[in-house]
């Protein structure tokens, strides 16, 4: 239940404050008073879209601040889940800045707009003008008796089971769709593929290769020139003629061994020379073992040429640079290839998921089809003697669900209103029947229904009156007060037969301020209550005879 409300720099509202009762509270004022500014406020704060327009003073933001008491509505879970500190007496604030940005704020925790919105869902129905029409779309009719169902022993679980199925049917069918289209691209490239393949393979392409090769080439190409260096090196190391390093160094170490018994050190001095020899002598075989591997040989020269421009030629034409990426690239080609031999059973398989799925989702729709006629029965019984209060004796409401020719996330059902205003008159869309008048009483008698099966705390009716007088006006204000024994109803309205009915007053006044209007609201106590609905009824001031009607309208 919506308690206060603070508004702040919105529009010609320069700041107010309302403390809202519970039950019925009405809020008049002339054309133009700012009663629909104060509606806006409430929008803005219930996730509305937000304007700097909206500010009076382009030098301060606008803030609008309610609180509301949801003991018992069951947010707490809604709350949890969004990570926001939940109080049974709930703060939301809603600011607009200078700079077009706006800030939300529950419970002085910041929030994203959606979570605003959906939480404002949850704690009023602002119901205008122009909601009315919403009876002619066909998206609220199939609500509208969703909710009737909703209210009964199977809750939403109807409408829940069929959302379930048709989101798995959808899911499969789309990937369904993905995998035939993917089946039709593949097929489409599988011979290139298969000829990069045989390619590929036929290369015998080996992890390595390529450095190894580009190794041997190298040798290959410079034999002539390696084999004279080996020789070179092997004529200084050792040779015939005495005079090579390793023969000196041999007859350095004799001389050493002569004398080392005469001077300590040296047989130190005679080891390590020696020790220098072995290492000298393996050096010298190896290079004699490597020059006698060197050898001139143009046909492997040829061969290894030839091998490396087919990689090369390879890695140019896949965008590459190494032997183990093409390696790479022909590994997932005949992934590829092998997956096109098994999307015929995976196609296969998945078409029978799809049909399965279908079937569930028409038994689902079918069961969901019989809980909204069974709604539409209810609907239409608890209607009926609503619209005779409304002075619509005579009138035919009926709910025609026909099949539609797909399925949607809404079902498999077309809801149509039937209506006949007149006895003896034939039953027609309500849309070519139902005058303005008509409507408002309708949506007035379906929002009461509605009501009493949900546990929204507020409703607002903005002018819903429109095109009504009379003794029907007093009826309508007879089945507010009704509605407002289940929850609070705010209705904005120009007619004194409801004002009359409400618990609570507000009247909303412009007021010159200097050189600025400003739009004022305050509650209006008992003897200005009469007063102002006397004026409602005749002029300004009231004849006697307005004030005593007004009188007798408030008991």
């Amino acid at each position: 239940m919506l308690k206060t409300l603070h508004i702040e720099n919105y529009a010609l509202i320069r700041q107010s404050d309302i403390d809202f009762a519970g039950g019925f509270v009405a809020i008049t004022g002339e054309t133009g008073a700012g009663k629909s500014i104060l509606l806006g406020a409430l929008g803005l704060l219930l996730g509305g879209r937000a304007d700097v327009a909206v500010l009076a003073d382009r030098e301060h933001k606008c803030v609008v601040e309610a609180r509301f008491d949801v003991e018992g509505l069951g947010l707490e879970p809604m709350f949890a889940e969004a990570d926001v500190d939940y109080d049974p007496m709930l703060i939301v604030r809603r600011e607009v800045l200078p700079s077009a940005k706006s800030r939300s704020f529950v419970n002085d925790t910041p929030v994203p707009l959606a979570f605003l919105r959906q939480l404002g869902e949850r704690l009023v129905d602002i119901h205008s003008q122009h909601q009315t029409l919403t009876l002619l779309g066909s998206t609220f009719r199939l609500r509208l008796l969703d909710t009737v169902a909703a209210s009964g022993k199977g809750g939403s679980a109807d409408l829940d089971a069929y959302r379930s199925a048709f989101a798995v049917y959808t899911q499969l069918k789309r990937e369904l769709e993905e995998l035939t289209a993917e089946e039709l691209r593949v097929r489409k490239e599988a011979d290139y593929l298969q000829f990069q393949f045989d390619e590929l393979s036929a290369a015998r392409l080996q992890a390595g290769e390529q450095a190894a090769l580009e190794q041997e080439a190298n040798m290959l190409a410079h034999a002539g020139t390696i084999r004279e260096g080996l020789a070179e090196a092997e004529g200084l190391m050792d040779d015939d003629s005495g005079s090579s390093s390793l023969s000196k160094l041999r007859q350095a170490r004799s001389a050493l061994q002569r004398v080392e018994a005469y001077q300590a050190g040296l047989s130190e001095l005679a080891n390590r020379l020696e020790v220098a020899l072995i290492e000298l002598d393996d050096i010298y075989a190896e290079v004699q073992s490597a020059s006698e591997a060197v050898a001139y040989n143009p046909e492997r020269l040829q061969e290894v040429d030839d091998r490396l421009s087919l990689l090369y030629r390879l890695e140019k034409k896949h965008a590459v640079e190494s032997v183990e990426e093409l390696i790479a690239i022909r590994d997932d080609i005949d992934g590829r290839l092998q997956s096109v031999a098994t999307l015929d059973d995976r196609i296969h398989d998945l078409m029978e998921q799809v049909d399965k799925a279908f079937t569930a989702m028409q038994q689902a729709a079918v069961q969901l089809t019989a809980s909204r006629r069974q709604a539409a029965q209810l609907l239409v019984a608890n209607l009926t003697p609503l619209l005779a209060d409304l002075g619509m004796a005579e009138a035919k409401f009926a709910v025609d669900i026909a099949e539609a020719e797909t399925y949607g996330p809404h079902g498999h059902d077309e809801v149509s209103f039937l209506f006949n205003a007149n006895r003896g008159g034939q039953m027609r869309d309500l849309s070519r029947v139902a005058s303005g008048g008509e409507l408002s009483r309708l949506m007035l008698a379906i929002k009461s229904v509605l009501t009493s099966r949900t546990l929204l705390p507020t409703i607002i009716f903005d002018e819903i009156d429109t095109g009504v007088s009379g003794d029907i006006s007093v009826a309508v204000g007879g089945i507010m007060r009704r509605m407002a024994e289940r929850m609070q109803v705010v209705a904005i309205t120009h007619l004194p037969q409801i004002a009359a009915k409400a618990g609570q007053h507000l009247k909303v006044y412009k007021q010159i301020e200097g050189e600025q209007t400003v739009s004022r609201i305050r509650q209006l106590e008992a003897a200005e209550r009469v007063q102002e609905v006397a004026v409602m009824l005749s002029s300004d001031p009231p004849t006697p005879a307005a004030l005593q009607t007004a009188k007798e309208l408030m008991q």
